[in-house]
This record gives structure tokens, C-alpha cells and sequence, in this order.
């Protein structure tokens, strides 16, 4: 079922006098002056796009989840009935709710903990039941029938396919190219580390993954053809020392478990260009023209990728939670969020108190939501660009676990169902 909200019912606006109609010779401007105002006036009185909700037909106890045009639903694990997902279109504006497009049986009785599109295939992926193997299944995303399953976790690559990690700590650890139409595995790359690895993008596509081996071997690989692109042995000394290993634009860092120094190598040749004294880190990533260093304690180090050398701080009660350009979104005690200037750390506007919902892409915008004081939920973007938050809508009868890609958002419902709104911007 789709219901549309209207808008405010507004007062009309008050009779103009009658205007005596001009001669048009030797009048033209004026005449057309006339006109544009009227347009100006039937264009002022256009009604504001309204807002729709539509229904996800499923039980309180499924777990529905929001992609590019489509909701997805799983069926809840039940110990005797078979399980399945369904895949409803998203209703464009004026349409009638959702509708189905296929309903395909779910394969074994573990949990699925998520799902993508990607390569014209949906990909379920979860936990087996029994021997807790993560595993995904793809599906078709137009029929539905289910292509192939395999151990580990997709991501998508360069030239089209797709890579299979899996993280399994056995002899079958490793990373995997496929075939996206079959599942037929085209390479494999035997990975023994249990922190994974790192990508690299080029115009937002993996091109290249890094592994570091428990002996110290960094390893560099091509991510369409598998083959080793550079090595290096960063252990020389120490071979019991444990390290992980992350990629930020064109550096390589490597950051150890203890109290050492970060250091950061070139990703094209492995060379090293700098050691920084910054110690604890839980993660790097580019920000802006710089490098975002996280701390185990919560803070904030930023510093210049060609020299390592700690640019600006954060204060230790700011966790970094998004980059947008040269701003960072900052997240301070009680979900209060900050957008700060990437270069200096300046406070670009303090946006207030929100909680961030999950986006669809990485480049979607950022949607914050809160509790109004009437009950509803307040629906926000979090413009970093603009500094501020700019208020979208306020839905009534909305729990929270949402999903957002703006105008849409699917959101649970006070009595446990799922809704999908499509908002007024």
C-alpha cells in the first residue's frame, strides 16, 4: 500500500482586483511584463512535492534492506520451513506501493548479516549455520536464480569482477578472483594473515590489494591478474612482531600492534619516505590533502603524507567518523557532531546532535536522525560542504534502524515493520 502525506493546507491568496486589459499595440513590454508575472505567480502556487510511504509487505520478524531502486527482504531462520528473499521495486512517484520482482529460496539455516548489488547480481552474505563460515550466495538481480555460493567476502574490481576474501585461518585462506557469471574461480592468492587486506582505488575502483604475511612480507598485487607486483620484508628483525598493513591514495602504512613508530612507504615501488612517531593507531585514511591517523585512545592525528609530520591534533573526546573533501565529520560525547577544515582542524559549524544513518554509497550524503520534541523523527542532511544541517522532514510512527539514499529512506516502524519513505527536498 502507498499513502501520500500532503503538505500544509495553506490560506488562499486574496483576490486581485480586476485589471483592465491593455492594447497591445505599442505596448509589447508591458504586455509581456504581465506575462511574466504570471507565470511567476501559477509558479509560486505550484504545490510542494509530497511525501509518500510505502508498506514492505513482510513480518515484523524479517530483515529488509535498501538498494539502487529495490528493497530486499530475508525471511527470519525458522529450525523447519524453508526461507527466502524476495526483491520488491522501489514504487517511482505516484505508484502503488511496492512490487514483487522475484522470490528466490535462501540456501541453508544461517544468518545473513548483509547484502549488496553489484554486476547485475545480488549478494547475500552471511554466517552458516554449524560451522560458522562466512559465506555469499549471488543471486541474479533481474530473475533472481541463484548463481553460484562461495566461502568469504565480495568486493568489486576494476575491470569488472569480483574478489573473494576469505578469511577462514586454514589451509583454504585466501583471496580469490571470479567470474561474476559463474563463480568459476580464476585465481587465488594464498592469504595467511589474519588482518586482511588493503585496497587500492583508482577513480573509486580496486585496482591493486596489499597482504603482509606472518613472516613480515609485504606483498603488493595486481587485483585484476593476481600477480606479486612488489614485495618487501618488514620484519627483518622480529619475526614474532605482528603488523597490519593500510593504503591511503599512493602511500603504504604500516602500523604496529605495540608502541612503534607508523611508517609510510610509496605504494609504486615500496620505498620508504618517512617514520612518524605516532603511536596506537587503529587506522589511517586520507583526508583531504593529508593523512588521518586514529588512535586506540580516540584522537586525532593529521599528518602531511610526504613527511609524516604531525600536522594538527584532535581532541581525544572526538572520534573521526566521515571524510568529505577537505572537511572531516568529528563525533563528540552524546552523538554530537563537528565538521572540522581537514588542513587545520578549524571548527567549520558544530551540527548538533544526530544519529547517523547508514548510507546506500559511499558518496551518498550524510543523514542524521533525531527524536523531535512532538515525537516524530527529524530526518537531516549533514552537509559538510554548506556547514549545517539541513532539516528534510520530520516522519510520524518511525522507530529507527534506517537506511538511507536520499530521497528514499527505509525505516522500522513503532509496531516492528518496515517502511519506505520517499521524501520532500
Amino acid at each position: 500500500m502507498s499513502i501520500i502525506e500532503l503538505g500544509e493546507i495553506r490560506d488562499e491568496p486574496a483576490s486581485s482586483p480586476a485589471v483592465r486589459t491593455p492594447r497591445a499595440v505599442g505596448r509589447p513590454l508591458r504586455s509581456a511584463a504581465v506575462l511574466l508575472l504570471a507565470l511567476v505567480l501559477l509558479a509560486g502556487a505550484t504545490p510542494p512535492p509530497e511525501r509518500t510511504m510505502s508498506a514492505v509487505p513482510a513480518s515484523p520478524a524479517s530483515t529488509a534492506y535498501l538498494a539502487p531502486d529495490t528493497v530486499l527482504v530475508f525471511d527470519p531462520p525458522t529450525p523447519d520451513q524453508d526461507r527466502y528473499l524476495t526483491a520488491y521495486a522501489q514504487p517511482a512517484p505516484g505508484d502503488a506501493g511496492l512490487r514483487p520482482r522475484w522470490r528466490a529460496p535462501l540456501p541453508g539455516q544461517g544468518d545473513y548479516l548483509g547484502v549488496r548489488v553489484e554486476r547485475g547480481l545480488v549478494l547475500a552474505m552471511g554466517v552458516e549455520a554449524g560451522d560458522g563460515v562466512f559465506e555469499t550466495t549471488a543471486f541474479d538481480a533481474v530473475t533472481g536464480q541463484q548463481r553460484w555460493r562461495h566461502p568469504g567476502t565480495p568486493v568489486p574490481i576494476a575491470d569488472g569482477g569480483l574478489l573473494l576474501t576469505d578469511v577462514r585461518q586454514s589451509a583454504t585462506d585466501g583471496m580469490s578472483r571470479l567470474d561474476p557469471e559463474t563463480g568459476r574461480v580464476l585465481w587465488s592468492v594464498s592469504l595467511l594473515s589474519p588482518t586482511g587486506p588493503s585496497f587500492h582505488l583508482t577513480d573509486g575502483r580496486i585496482d591493486r590489494f596489499v597482504l603482509v604475511q606472518p613472516t613480515g612480507e609485504v606483498q603488493v598485487h595486481d587485483a585484476i591478474t593476481g600477480r606479486l607486483l612488489h614485495s618487501l620484508d618488514t620484519l627483518p628483525g622480529d619475526r614474532k612482531a605482528v603488523q597490519r598493513v593500510q593504503v591511503a591514495g599512493d602511500l603504504l602504512v604500516v602500523i604496529p600492534a605495540d608502541d612503534g613508530p607508523v611508517v609510510g612507504y610509496g605504494l609504486a615501488g615500496l620505498e620508504p619516505r618517512w617514520t612518524a612517531q605516532v603511536s596506537l593507531v587503529s587506522f589511517v585514511a586520507g583526508c583531504g590533502d593529508l593523512l588521518c591517523a586514529s588512535l586506540q585512545d580516540g584522537s586525532l592525528r593529521v599528518l602531511d603524507p610526504a613527511t609524516g609530520v604531525v600536522r594538527w591534533s584532535g581532541p581525544v573526546e572526538e572520534l573521526l567518523v566521515d571524510v568529505r573533501g577537505d572537511r572531516l565529520l568529528m563525533g563528540g560525547p552524546g552523538h554530537q557532531y563537528v565538521a572540522r577544515d581537514a588542513a587545520t582542524g578549524r571548527t567549520r559549524t558544530e551540527l548538533g546532535d544526530w544519529d547517523l544513518v547508514p548510507a546506500l554509497r559511499p558518496d551518498d550524503p550524510l543523514v542524521g536522525l533525531r527524536r523531535g520534541d512532538d515525537g516524530r523523527m527529524v530526518v537531516a542532511e549533514l552537509d559538510l560542504a554548506a556547514d549545517r544541517a539541513r532539516i528534510l522532514d520530520a516522519l510520524p510512527d518511525v522507530a529507527g534502524s534506517c537506511q538511507a539514499s536520499l530521497p528514499v529512506l527505509l525505516c522500522q516502524r513503532l509496531d516492528g515493520s518496515a517502511t519506505l519513505w520517499r521524501l520532500r527536498r
